[in-house]
């Protein structure tokens, strides 16, 4: 039996659907992220399991329990907002420990202690919201969800505002708590690395709709339309009829092809290429180069049509622009879309 159940859930905001139709079914203790670009429906899709929005269609189910018409405070979960949303009046152990006292439970200072420990707060409990860093007020405000021991811990874009490194290091601490508590978890994000890093399970959403999911290596590898292609893998995704001109073959049929970056291989003209029973091989000319940190990505020009091909940065650029190349490409590696 699943878990979180959601049920063909419908949400309008004048007539326009939000969300389509929308069903997931996740299992206890299971991290899943719901991705997409802006505008897409995932955050109203966060809000709705938390009551903070109400659906016009559908259910939501908890452990069983139908909460879809629950008021918030009755659904036993816990929400971590991009904004942190801490009290500016209360120092560290009384904003992660003002949902206890609301509760009048007994044994506060332990549970808020316990906490402080798990999220690497100890000695800040006296601090305030303005005397800690971005990633510090993370951790506060994912404490002040997690001592409340939620069913289900709802993650709305909550590590956006932070700087790269104390984001990654976030993302790790992160996925250590959840295993750790064994908490069932929704993250939201439009960042497919960060996605693909904390998630065992990812729903790709497009304009209310979920549109694949599956585990980060079935989504990368794997993607069943062309949209999953350009937001996920940085796919290079051809018409047939452009792909046939390129590799000068009519060997595939469909609609569509997509190649990832990283499955091609540059090789200077009249070096000796690959067994061209399993690879194409083209020619085509370097028309731009950029780096992102240990990647080269390379603008390839062939036959009328542009591609990226990705290596890994070893010591720079090895071909330079207006270079004339050729390109392995394994047919293996082409999916039909």
């Amino acid at each position: 039996m699943s878990y979180v159940t959601i049920d063909q859930v419908i949400k309008k905001y004048d007539n326009q659907v939000v969300l389509n139709d929308i069903s997931i079914a996740l299992s206890k203790g299971e991290f899943a992220t719901l991705l997409g670009q802006s505008g897409c429906g995932k955050s109203t899709l966060l809000r709705s399991i938390a009551g903070l929005e109400g659906v016009d269609a559908g259910r939501i189910l908890i452990d069983g329990k139908d909460i879809t018409n629950l008021s918030p405070r009755q659904r036993e979960v816990g929400m971590v907002f991009q904004s942190y949303a801490l009290f500016p009046n209360m120092n560290v152990f009384d904003n992660i420990g003002y949902g206890l006292k609301m509760k009048k439970v007994k044994n506060v200072k332990s549970k808020v202690a316990k906490i402080v420990d798990m999220v690497d707060l100890a000695g800040k409990e006296e601090s305030y919201p303005h005397q800690l860093s971005g990633g510090q007020q993370q951790r506060v405000a994912l404490a002040r969800a997690l001592v409340m021991e939620p069913k289900v811990l709802l993650l709305d874009e909550p590590l956006s505002a932070l700087d790269a490194k104390i984001r990654k290091s976030l993302q790790k601490e992160l996925k250590r708590i959840q295993k750790e508590l064994n908490i069932t978890t929704i993250f939201v994000t439009h960042d497919q690395e960060e996605a693909m890093t904390m998630s065992d399970r990812i729903f790709v959403m497009n304009k209310g709709n979920v549109v694949q999911s599956g585990s980060p290596t079935e989504i990368y590898t794997s993607p069943v339309n062309t949209f999953v292609a350009n937001f996920i893998g940085n796919y290079n995704v051809f018409k047939m009829e452009t792909f046939r001109k390129l590799v000068r073959s009519t060997e595939l049929k469909g609609d569509e092809v997509a190649f990832r970056p990283e499955v091609l291989k540059l090789l200077p003209n009249g070096e000796e290429s690959l067994d061209l029973q399993e690879n194409w091989r083209l020619k085509g000319i370097i028309k731009d180069v950029s780096m992102t940190g240990n990647v080269l990505r390379y603008e390839v020009e062939s036959e009328d049509s542009s591609f990226h091909v990705d290596d890994l940065n070893h010591r720079g650029a090895m071909f330079d622009r207006g270079t004339h190349i050729q390109i392995i490409l394994p047919k293996k590696e082409c999916l039909i879309l």
